[in-house]
């Protein structure tokens, strides 16, 4: 997973098939922000007959019509990829929560968590090997309903750190391989406006069913599209008895609105949750791709934070897409610069009007997502009565100058009272 065209002009599917070590071989690659498959011409005698076209995805086909093997949203479930052993993902999961720890997480929201990924949290969580808190959102990759196959756990386990009271949907795809689903064409590509994943009639459907049953719906949408399709549904529901405090649905990303859905968004109450390091890794392209117009409507965090009647904003790293350090983020949102100190507006930042307090990030990051997973009064801050989780830098990132906070280190780690990583 990583590979991105914006950074590596002019690949192709021959790439895989030209060094003799690769040749021959069936390679998978995902882009970095997980929307496309890259393969190899021997994934694609593996995959066999293709069909022209799959609704919610796109299959890449060069000037004859033959696929050049890159495969977008839907179209991924066409690539012939094995499943997971519970070895590797076991592997995979105990690297990951040595990092999380290291870097100072102490909860981490999965935002597409399949049967086999919750099956393996119950396991960890009942052995009392669960070393953060995991706020798990179900998804099953299916346009009927699937609310009943997911395990509804709440404060599960021998330390009580998981939960599953929230599933996942995807409207769109994403910015960087034009996926994601916009009103008008892209400024770079005049025949396309992105995917649609799921018809706003299956979106309407599912997500009634889940408010109906009790789940968290939280929704992907990157284009303006894709937010006011999905801000249709979420206003239909609140028009026939849904109670947005007691719901909290989420629209994940928030990347893109009209004018008019920033204010609906707020209206509504619909919780935006969105990554700071996502503007701060596409600022180098997003103009090219919106025009100049459409772009100062994208990325545009202290809008909706001014917008959100519960004054809430969650920050995320959505990683592995972006890297999982906190401290990334807080500074893409206070600075909207690149690690570099760069931006395309020069060092104020790109569109510095959109810039975050430094405690607004603060709230972002600790208390807003506490209470967009329903844990505000247990979590979120350090006060009586709550869960004892928290961290411990070796500098203020409250007052030093922005190129520090990515020098700083974590001293410690204190989840439920106690050092899970460093020391005090």
């Amino acid at each position: 997973m990583g590979w991105d065209q914006t950074k590596w002009p002019g690949l192709a599917q021959a790439d895989l098939d030209l060094d003799p070590l690769l040749h021959g071989r069936p390679i998978v690659l995902r882009r970095v922000d997980g929307h496309a498959h890259w393969v190899s011409t021997r994934v694609l005698e593996l995959a066999g007959s293709l069909p022209l076209s799959i609704d919610g995805g796109l299959i890449i086909r060069n000037q004859h019509g033959k696929p050049t093997g890159i495969f977008v949203d839907n179209a991924q479930s066409l690539v012939p990829i094995p499943k997971w052993t519970e070895s590797q993902l076991s592997t995979f999961f105990d690297i990951t929560m040595k990092e999380a720890l290291a870097h100072g997480v102490t909860s981490i929201h999965d935002a597409a968590a399949e049967l086999d990924h919750i099956a393996l949290f119950k396991s960890k969580a009942e052995q009392g090997k669960l070393p953060i808190r995991i706020y798990g959102m179900g998804y099953i990759p299916s346009d009927e309903y699937w609310g009943s196959q997911i395990p509804r756990l709440l404060n599960y386990g021998k330390h009580q750190r998981l939960n599953v009271r929230s599933v996942k949907l995807f409207t769109d795809g994403n910015l960087g391989s034009w996926g994601a689903a916009l009103f008008e064409p892209y400024s770079d590509e005049a025949d396309m406006a992105g995917l649609i994943r799921s018809t706003p009639e299956v979106l309407l459907n599912l997500t009634k069913q889940f408010w109906m049953d009790g789940w968290q719906v939280n929704v992907h949408c990157v284009g303006d599209k894709a937010n006011h399709v999905m801000l249709n549904v979420f206003e239909n529901i609140m028009k026939n008895g849904g109670n947005v405090t007691e719901w909290r649905p989420r629209i994940e990303h928030a990347q893109m609105f009209t004018p008019e859905d920033f204010i609906r968004i707020g209206e509504l109450g619909v919780i935006p949750s969105v990554q700071p390091t996502y503007a701060t890794s596409e600022m180098w392209y997003a103009e090219t791709r919106l025009g100049p117009k459409r772009v100062r409507h994208a990325y545009a965090w202290r809008t909706l934070l001014e917008n959100s009647p519960q004054h809430v904003l969650p920050l995320g790293s959505d990683f592995p897409v972006e890297l999982i350090n906190p401290l990334l983020g807080f500074h893409a949102a206070v600075s909207r610069l690149s690690t570099k100190g760069e931006s395309p507006h020069g060092d104020g930042g790109w569109f510095p009007e959109e810039r975050l307090t430094r405690l607004q990030a603060l709230k972002g990051m600790t208390l807003d997502p506490a209470y967009a997973s329903f844990s505000e009064h247990e979590l979120g801050s350090i006060s009586p009565g709550k869960k004892a989780d928290f961290v411990v830098f070796d500098r203020d990132i409250m007052t030093i100058p922005f190129a520090d906070i990515l020098r700083t280190k974590v001293s410690a780690t204190i989840v439920d009272g106690r050092v899970m990583y460093g020391a005090l």
